[in-house]
């Protein structure tokens, strides 16, 4: 297939549309099922770009779940603690520790369900059942994977009322080395980023703490990959081998901070007791729990345990998590990666990280006040590596 028709670009009245290979070649993907969009193929192409990197730098299975062409988060196949499986809705699923690929993707969509919502899938090995599965009982639109079993491909294919999209791509495509893009009708030039990202790229490490032990280096690669394929201006926290907290696309580096900050905190909270064990309705669809939950934690524009309320949503009313017993819990945290796609302009980045228990950083550096950003990690006793590359992506 040299081409494939469009219905519409990323809006219904941007017509025509269509995807192609600029010198005439064949495409490198198969479509197995459904009709993807452009945004779909946006979101397909960088995710299995993010996936097949992690894949190479750590040696594990990875997944990434993709909306609006930035990642709601990342993450390689590690097993899943009894906890996380609750907090993820995955504690049901049979035969999903015997599955290193099914548990990677357990955490890259149970990370931000709700922004996961509708989302495009990665996976960086073959799509086996017991992912399958999990993919089909979630809201989203399509994914992408070098290959299927027979049984994981029937039961996509029964997604969606069988108009699932299900992309199989090429492994072993190499693209061009120059890529290109119009803005306004002008034509933008520039060579591929293939900058690879390892744990070279972390041994200038800028603070007195210089304990930098495997598990850091796990996830400082896994940050600074979902950054590579992320919005700018963006920053990630990554623990326990998943992104847990993504800020993209904000212009100010300390509001990239605070976005991807109160994400982590929402993914560590909804691992608190009090949380894990809300009295939820059975008929309550798992998208409305994720509303729920997310209301519970962040008190948003409803309060879910007001009365008039909290009978929507549980069998008994459930006390309020309060401000003293969510602050009390994150401060417990400890041992969280930090990645910055550029360089931290300012020490107030640090101090909202150490909110979110980050204790590992990474980030370019390359300012005037490299300083700040140094003495405010040095104050906690973190571990910050200068990496001397940035990772801009627009």
């Amino acid at each position: 297939m040299k081409e494939f028709e469009l219905k519409y670009g990323c809006n219904p009245n941007q017509k025509p549309s269509k995807i192609f290979m600029h010198d005439g070649s064949e495409l490198p993907i198969e479509i197995l099922n459904g009709r993807p969009g452009y945004i779909n193929f946006l979101d397909a192409f960088n995710s299995w770009q993010l996936v097949k990197e992690l894949k190479e730098a750590l040696g594990l299975p990875a997944v990434a779940s993709f909306k609006h062409v930035s990642p709601t988060s990342a993450a390689v196949g590690i097993k899943l603690p009894e906890k996380l499986k609750k907090a993820c809705f995955v504690d049901d699923i049979e035969g999903l520790d015997d599955s290193l690929l099914a548990c990677a993707y357990a955490r890259a969509r149970g990370t931000d369900r709700m922004c996961s919502f509708g989302d495009w899938v990665a996976l960086s090995d073959v799509c086996d059942k017991t992912t399958a599965t999990m993919i089909k009982r979630e809201v989203s639109d399509g994914i992408i994977a070098p290959g299927y079993t027979d049984e994981a491909l029937e039961i996509l294919k029964s997604k969606r009322k069988g108009n699932y999209n299900i992309v199989k791509i090429d492994a072993s495509f190499v693209p061009d080395p120059v890529e290109h893009k119009q803005v306004y009708g002008v034509t933008f030039e520039q060579g591929r980023n293939n900058f690879q990202i390892n744990k070279e790229l972390l041994s200038n490490i800028v603070t007195k703490n210089k304990d930098l032990p495997e598990t850091a280096v796990r996830d400082l690669i896994i940050s600074l990959i979902t950054l590579k394929y992320t919005q700018s201006n963006s920053v990630c926290f990554a623990t326990d081998g998943q992104a847990i907290g993504v800020g993209a696309g904000q212009q100010s580096r300390i509001h990239c901070t605070r976005l991807a900050g109160s994400k982590a905190d929402t993914w560590f909270l909804r691992q608190y007791d009090k949380v894990l064990n809300l009295p939820f309705l059975p008929t309550l669809g798992r998208p409305e729990r994720d509303n729920v939950i997310d209301g519970y934690i962040n008190k948003n524009e409803e309060d879910v345990c007001a009365e008039g309320n909290w009978q929507k949503y549980f069998t008994k009313r459930p006390e309020p998590l309060t401000d003293e017993e969510a602050k009390a819990y994150l401060a417990t945290i400890d041992g969280v990666a930090l990645g910055s796609d550029a360089f931290f302009p300012f020490g107030d980045n640090i101090e909202r990280a150490k909110k979110s228990g980050a204790k590992y950083i990474a980030e370019p550096a390359g300012t005037i006040r490299d300083d700040q950003a140094t003495e405010s990690a040095e104050k906690y006793g973190m571990d910050m590596s200068s990496t001397g590359m940035r990772l801009l992506h627009h």
